[in-house]
């Protein structure tokens, strides 16, 4: 079976017209590591399902600090849902961290196409709630666990961390600084 059916079934039975339905408002795209497919200020107006590669959500600061929203894999959703919803300019930016390989969809074109389908009205609530439950996820890792914890959570998550991702962006993640990142990982490698 289709994998990104696959995937659309986790949330919801979707049947083959409805996927239908929505490959035919969408297109499949390719992007070089990077690649910026949405920047601060700018309204967004499309929605990504990411098939392969890595891409991550992060703030830039007027000094040119980073802070390390999310990092995403496939098979998930990407997009500035709250500049989505709400059409006003994102506060983050969404970037490619390897090649990638999208499905791109019009976020308005999408929004009519629940208007009209109640199954794709359905996968859009599940999806929602889904985005809902990981950001309460985030902040529960926050304000629960020290920045060992998170970051062997995000090892288990992500067990390549190390050759995928650079240093100061997984710090940027665990909020700590590169110098406490390294201090973590020296400390649990002399534990094992």
């Amino acid at each position: 079976m289709n994998p990104n059916l696959v995937f659309l079934n986790s949330f919801l039975d979707v049947s083959e017209e409805t996927y239908a339905r929505l490959l035919n408002i969408s297109e499949l795209k390719d992007f070089k590591s990077g690649t910026q497919i949405c920047k601060t200020g700018e309204v967004p107006t499309k929605v990504y399902l990411l098939v392969s590669g890595m891409m991550r959500a992060y703030l830039s600061s007027e000094e040119g600090k980073e802070f390390t929203k999310s990092f995403f894999m496939p098979f998930s959703f990407v997009g500035s849902f709250t500049g989505l919803i709400q059409k006003k300019p994102s506060k983050l930016i969404y970037e490619t961290l390897s090649d990638c390989k999208v499905y791109e969809l019009n976020f308005s074109d999408f929004r009519e196409l629940c208007q009209d389908d109640l199954n794709i009205s359905n996968l859009y609530n599940r999806v929602l709630e889904h985005i809902f439950i990981k950001y309460e996820e985030r902040q529960l890792e926050l304000i629960s666990m020290d920045a060992t914890e998170r970051y062997l959570k995000l090892r288990k998550k992500m067990p390549d961390l190390e050759h995928l991702i650079p240093q100061y962006q997984i710090a940027s993640y665990l909020s700590i600084s590169p110098v406490q990142l390294s201090r973590i990982r020296k400390k649990l490698k002399e534990s094992n």
